[in-house]
């Protein structure tokens, strides 16, 4: 109990704790999207960042020397998802692992009785022990253009949030029982559209990368939800509406 209140005041005070000149700069310069944010909600994701860049370990993989730089802009895209969702800050996070570039991931497949071991690009990973792995290349590319639907860091975090609760299967904690009969509903219609006009090779708003599997869906469509909103809602509004009421924020009232 003790060690709760300790935890709760320690980051009450983090909140409040401004982000100094130097890292706004960065933010602004690495990150265009804070532009789009009122006030209110710049001075809220700072708080987030400062709580995140507290409590989470950074390290860097193949010959990366990590910098504040790179510690502040990645905190501020992760943290994006968290405004207006409480004091939670992706409590199963340990580290972020940053390599310079894409990175080649240890892949395991069954071939009959034989499991055969070889590597896969990525750009970044998610893991339920504590790890989320990113390259540093692609979250500065990812970062740069807020309006292409990729953005490797808001890809990976949108993964936390889904395992969350121990499972990645694109269902994450949902405020209320109630919503869980809508979500699974709406985004499980809009998974098989978007898996059949994958076969189908038809063009769509939501990277077909989604249709994998129900995890990569949502973290496809976070991306897609903060940096092609209007397009989103347009296409696919009852799935749009699905993410105000999970993120409580509406991205196109920003731009």
């Amino acid at each position: 109990m003790l060690d709760f209140l300790f935890k709760g005041g320690r980051r009450k005070k983090l909140r409040e704790t401004p982000l100094s000149a130097e890292q706004v700069a960065v933010v602004a310069r690495n990150f265009p999207y804070w532009a789009r944010l009122s006030p209110a909600d710049q001075r809220e994701l700072g708080g987030h960042m400062q709580v995140f860049l507290a409590e989470k370990s950074f390290e860097g993989c193949g010959g990366l020397e990590l910098t504040d730089e790179m510690r502040v802009s990645i905190a501020a895209q992760a943290c994006l998802l968290l405004l207006h969702r409480g004091d939670e800050c992706y409590p199963a996070l340990d580290v972020v692992l940053v390599y310079p570039k894409a990175f080649r991931a240890k892949v395991e497949q069954r071939e009959g009785a034989v499991v055969v071991e070889g590597g896969s690009g990525r750009l970044g990973e998610s893991h339920s022990r504590g790890i989320v792995v990113v390259s540093w290349d692609d979250v500065r590319r990812g970062a740069a253009d807020p309006n292409d639907g990729k953005n490797v860091v808001l890809h990976e975090f949108a993964h936390q949030l889904d395992q969350a609760d121990g499972a990645a299967d694109g269902a994450p904690e949902l405020d209320r029982r109630s919503m869980y009969g809508p979500w699974a509903r709406t985004l499980g219609e809009e998974f098989e559209a978007l898996h059949e006009a994958a076969e189908r090779h038809r063009k769509t708003v939501i990277d077909k990368y989604g249709a994998t599997n129900p995890a990569e869906f949502f973290a496809v469509i976070t991306e897609a939800f903060f940096e092609k909103p209007r397009q989103l809602r347009q296409k696919h509004p009852e799935l749009y509406a699905q993410l105000v009421a999970y993120y409580k924020q509406d991205p196109i009232e920003r731009l």
